[in-house]
């Protein structure tokens, strides 16, 4: 039973460093998460679309070729020689001449398309930092249910032997309730602790898509900044975010130059074809023949009417907009105040990431200095603890300073687990902001990697108009299936003795009969 009692008082000091044997690791929660997540794979979808954008826009600088069919019967026809025909007509159109609304069109696309691709990089960095995140929550809530587990299995050890000593006189009522409130207390924090680590592992399930097993502590963090400065100009440079709103104010750009097309000529080269068949519908006239059954008159031959007449006609086409009622200086205008909102968003977007960076640097660095304060008070609560189980051995302190002493070392572990997780949280979300977090960046590129531009270069040049692709199917899991998330713990220590709970927390104040 003592042996029970002296692993109790050192648990607490051990779970910071206990690791299981075989867990789930960082990349893999990542991997999964990349492979798996509808926000991710949802966005690529998206991009997907926007790559379509291309092929459309370029298909207004291409040939129209048109056909059209026609069968028509009269019913009520002042026309006797015909009164059934069938129509075929074919019509191709050649754009020569668009005023540069296509060229900027389809530059402007391009311009989207490499926004969207920027989006897409943006959407896999913040589901990345949500992914740290939870699962740097899930270490850090097991953890403390562990140490708010074993405070549980100390003080319920302490109410026993507090109970055994105001039995023989040695303790006061006093001293009882203290005890018993305090493992009250603490039996409120641990179900507190394990309804955070059950949130914890739901909200870890959602990013990644299944149960967390038994998580590693995460790597090292790779080149992280040395000032926040540095920090800032890198990301400047490589922010996902802000690269997007870049290429969108370029597309914006674009957009006025396709506006302003509106006024300018367009040019045209067509061909059109027709056939007609009456359907041997041509009546042909009666009529008295000119000619020698009629002596003294011109000999005249009236040729047969057709029953089909082909028309084949080639020329240019030409279409100078003379007024249009003011639409286009308004397209224009709009197309203009669109672009002055995309350069307003781009320094909106460059704020937002230069605060960003500078506050995770700054949390970052906060975060490795309390590790090392808490680390230092760790240390010292433990010695603080031993000594005040001494001195009260020897009647100069209470049962209360032994309870205080207890909760002050359990507050600053649980101060320390919680720094360990922000500081990794912060330094990822520092990279994040960098753009330096993304699937390449953290080595997920082993043959899940998707790569963006085999799509767009799939369809860019598509001409036909009978290619299509199957439906599409979900690529997230789902998690309907899942078992509802629990945060089980160990039972309570079997009830000890007196004597052994009067030895091994209190030291040997008096023997006990």
């Amino acid at each position: 039973m003592r042996k029970r009692s002296r692993l109790l008082l050192a648990a607490s000091a051990a779970t910071l460093l206990a690791a299981p044997a075989a867990a789930d690791t960082l990349r893999e929660a990542l991997a999964q998460a990349y492979l798996n997540n509808p926000t991710i794979t949802g966005q690529r979808a998206q991009l997907r679309a926007t790559d379509e954008t291309v092929p459309i826009t370029k298909a207004d600088g291409r040939p129209q070729l048109g056909g059209q069919g026609t069968y028509q019967e009269s019913v009520d026809n002042s026309n006797p020689f015909s009164n059934r025909q069938a129509v075929a007509a074919i019509d191709l159109s050649v754009p020569v001449y668009s005023g540069g609304a296509v060229k900027y069109g389809v530059k402007a696309a391009d311009k989207r398309v490499e926004a969207g691709r920027a989006t897409l990089r943006g959407t896999e960095s913040s589901i990345f930092s949500q992914t740290v995140a939870a699962y740097m929550n899930v270490i850090r809530d097991e953890a403390i249910v562990r140490l708010n587990r074993a405070n549980v299995g100390v003080l319920t050890v302490n109410r026993e032997a507090t109970g055994d000593r105001f039995q023989i006189g040695d303790l006061t009522r006093t001293d009882v309730a203290q005890a018993e409130a305090r493992l009250a207390i603490a039996t409120s924090d641990l179900e507190t602790a394990r309804s955070n680590l059950i949130q914890s592992k739901e909200n870890y399930v959602q990013l990644v898509g299944e149960a967390p097993d038994a998580l590693e502590p995460p790597p090292p963090l790779p080149n992280l900044p040395e000032t926040a400065s540095a920090a800032v100009e890198i990301a400047l440079d490589s922010n996902p975010d802000l690269i997007a709103a870049h290429e969108r104010r370029k597309a914006a750009a674009y957009d006025v130059r396709v506006a302003q097309a509106g006024r300018l000529p367009r040019v045209s080269a067509f061909t059109q074809g027709s056939y007609a068949n009456f359907l041997g519908s041509v009546i042909t006239p009666d009529f008295t023949p000119i000619g020698p059954q009629n002596p003294g008159q011109p000999n005249i031959t009236i040729p047969a009417i057709p029953n089909s007449q082909q028309n084949l006609a080639v020329g240019v086409r030409a279409n100078l907009p003379l007024y249009q009622g003011g639409r286009v200086p308004a397209q224009v205008r709009r197309a203009q105040a669109l672009l002055g909102q995309a350069e307003e968003q781009e320094i909106e977007v460059e704020r937002s990431v230069i605060a960003q960076v500078r506050a995770s640097y700054a949390s970052w660095r906060a975060s490795q200095e309390v590790i090392q304060a808490s680390q230092i008070a760790v240390e010292s609560n433990q010695l603080a603890l031993e000594g005040v189980r001494a001195e009260n051995s020897v009647g100069n302190r209470t049962i209360l300073d032994i309870l205080n002493a207890e909760q002050e070392l359990l507050n600053a572990q649980v101060q320390l687990v919680a720094a360990r997780r922000n500081a990794y949280v912060a330094g990822f979300s520092l990279l994040a902001a960098m753009g330096r977090a993304e699937a390449a960046d953290l080595g997920l590129d082993g043959g899940i990697f998707y790569d963006p531009l085999d799509y767009y270069e799939d369809v860019r040049g598509r001409r036909s108009d009978w290619t299509s692709r199957p439906d599409p199917v979900p690529s997230a899991t789902r998690t309907v299936d899942t078992e509802p998330q629990a945060a089980p713990i160990e039972p309570l220590p079997e009830t000890i003795g007196p004597e052994a709970a009067a030895r091994n927390l209190y030291g040997p104040r008096q023997p006990i009969d």
